[in-house]
């Protein structure tokens, strides 16, 4: 009986529809690089120092010395508090000039009248409109963490509404659902509405990037899928992810920020009338006769004559009967080997997801253009794609992931050892980050060849949730830089590190058939699996095998 491979194995490989197929699909990824990161611009904190009213009719000089300096420095003033403002205008009564007494020993206030914020990079943020400073300052990070955490329940609903209603309308319509909440958002009045816009449009991000990679999975040959899954998806993220700071530098304020990209992103939506369903999900819901007109056309755009009939009753019957049934989560925990794999793919991507992000949004913290460093951050990832492509390729996967994330760790542990404003260690984070995508990119084939093929979408799409915690959690990682500016850096690299070691403790899977059976899957070797475990690995290869026969 031939699958659905082998019956359109006529179309070729790489002809001009796969071509436009490939080409159309890995452009529409290019907002993602730039609508998932803008917080970067958005949510950054201007210098600012406490607001002084006008009405107080101090002397420029007696101005000067309102604000505090930092304990320990003779340079930095305090952002968060200032001088007394009554003892002040009292002793300027009687001391015109501010430098014949102590004023240190003044007791401070808090910033009563707002803050004055620096106009010099932007000119406004969300921080600076809404005040997300000092005693508010947690609510920059939670600002970015809800948005992961739209991401996070948008990536448990895209696979199921997609297979429901189709892979193209989900893909066009969670675009939609992006540029929409970009556009509200736009008009947020307070800062409680931007959060919950900033959250929809989180579901929307994912759902759009996942369908995507889905529809090129089942549109493309499978010579073509991982280029397409590596190459052409991450370049043209990347590609996105490089238009944000040069966009950014010429838009200073935030919401005409948003409002740019989300008119930019409008330019994909004419993309319907040239990307096709798939005609897999079309055959699988017995629309057979749109399946086989997308087909014809492809087969017209390559100059090909298709056969009359291109498909026979009983290989429709057998594709439709063939569709994935729904494993039920408790499989991952019912053997101890699945279970142990299951636990440590969780942790390796909620720490890589760490490392990308927390260094991503780490940028403003940056020494340097923070323009031109986002720039290079975006364009680092695509050498790192190439790489990941090749060594998928030729090189096993454990100790290749391995060398990748301890070497990237060691790097942004090394820079405890370099002054911060040295140009050095941008080059160091640099590194740092195209390791971390590096293994980002791998991450994906790899969890996917440990499981076998009834518990491969479910174990990959359980692993694949710690990459969201970790998105979560990352912008409180970077928050630990208003501590210490180095702290992020060795939180992530230590992890990292511990990361690299834990991979070693995955079995290896290159060169070796994919696991179509729990039996077949290879063995985590310091996890002894007991009489018991095989006893019932046995009995769930039954369950598994009775419920794809029904």
């Amino acid at each position: 009986m031939r699958d659905y491979d082998e019956i359109t194995a006529f179309l070729g490989e790489w002809g001009p529809a796969q071509k436009l197929i490939f080409l159309l699909l890995t452009v529409s990824i290019i907002p993602n690089g730039f609508s998932g990161l803008n917080i970067i611009f958005v949510g950054d904190t201007p210098e600012h120092r406490c607001s002084i009213p006008g009405n107080l009719n101090l002397s420029q000089a007696w101005m000067n010395r309102t604000i505090p300096l930092v304990p320990g420095t003779q340079v930095q003033y305090s952002q968060c508090s200032r001088y007394r403002l009554d003892v002040i205008r009292n002793l300027s009564e009687v001391f015109p000039d501010p430098d014949l007494l102590n004023v240190s020993g003044i007791d401070e206030e808090p910033c009563l009248d707002g803050w004055d914020y620096s106009q010099d990079q932007y000119t406004s943020t969300i921080v600076s409109e809404w005040d997300l400073v000092c005693d508010d300052k947690w609510k920059e990070p939670l600002t970015t963490s809800l948005f992961y955490f739209g991401v996070l329940v948008g990536s448990g609903g895209s696979g199921v509404i997609s297979d429901r209603f189709g892979r193209k309308i989900v893909l066009f319509g969670t675009m939609g659902v992006q540029i929409l909440f970009n556009l509200l958002m736009t008009l947020s009045p307070s800062w409680e509405i931007f959060c919950l816009f900033n959250f929809l449009r989180g579901i929307g991000e994912v759902s759009n990037y996942v369908t995507a990679f889905v529809l090129g999975s089942e549109l493309l040959q499978k010579s073509i899928r991982v280029t397409y899954s590596t190459l052409g998806i991450g370049c043209f993220y990347a590609l996105g992810y490089m238009m944000l700071p040069f966009i950014a530098y010429f838009v200073r304020g935030w919401r005409m920020l948003i409002l740019t990209l989300s008119l930019i992103s409008l330019l994909y939506i004419p993309l319907w009338w040239f990307i096709p369903e798939s005609p897999r999900w079309l055959l699988s819901k017995g629309r057979v006769k749109e399946a086989e007109s997308i087909i014809r056309l492809m087969a017209k755009k390559n100059g090909i004559t298709p056969p009359a009939a291109l498909f026979t009753d009983d290989e429709l019957e057998h594709m439709q009967n063939k569709q994935a049934k729904s494993v039920p989560v408790i499989q991952l925990i019912k053997s101890r080997n699945i279970l142990v794999i299951t636990v440590i793919s969780m942790l390796i991507w909620m720490i890589v997801a760490i490392g990308y992000f927390g260094l991503s949004l780490n940028v403003p913290k940056l020494h340097g253009n923070d323009y031109l460093n986002c720039f290079l951050f975006g364009a680092i990832e695509i050498p790192a794609y190439i790489a990941s492509w090749l060594l998928l390729r030729k090189c096993p996967r454990r100790f290749s992931h391995a060398g990748i994330l301890v070497l990237s760790g060691g790097v942004l542990l090394f820079m405890n050892l370099i002054p911060s404003n040295h140009p050095i260690s941008t080059v160091l984070v640099l590194i740092g980050k195209m390791g971390n995508t590096w293994a980002y990119s791998m991450l994906y084939v790899y969890i996917s060849e440990l499981y076998p093929t009834p518990l491969r979408n479910t174990g990959v799409g359980v692993s694949s949730m710690g990459s969201r915690t970790g998105s979560i959690i990352s912008p409180y990682i970077v928050l630990l830089g208003s501590y210490q500016e180095i702290l992020p850096f060795i939180v992530m690299g230590v992890l990292m590190v511990f990361a690299g070691i834990v991979v070693l403790f995955l079995p290896e899977t290159f060169n070796i058939p994919l696991p179509d059976t729990i039996d077949q899957m290879q063995k985590v070797k310091w996890c002894k699996c007991s009489h018991s475990d095989s006893t019932q690995t046995r009995e769930n290869n039954v369950v598994i095998l009775k419920e794809e026969m029904l």
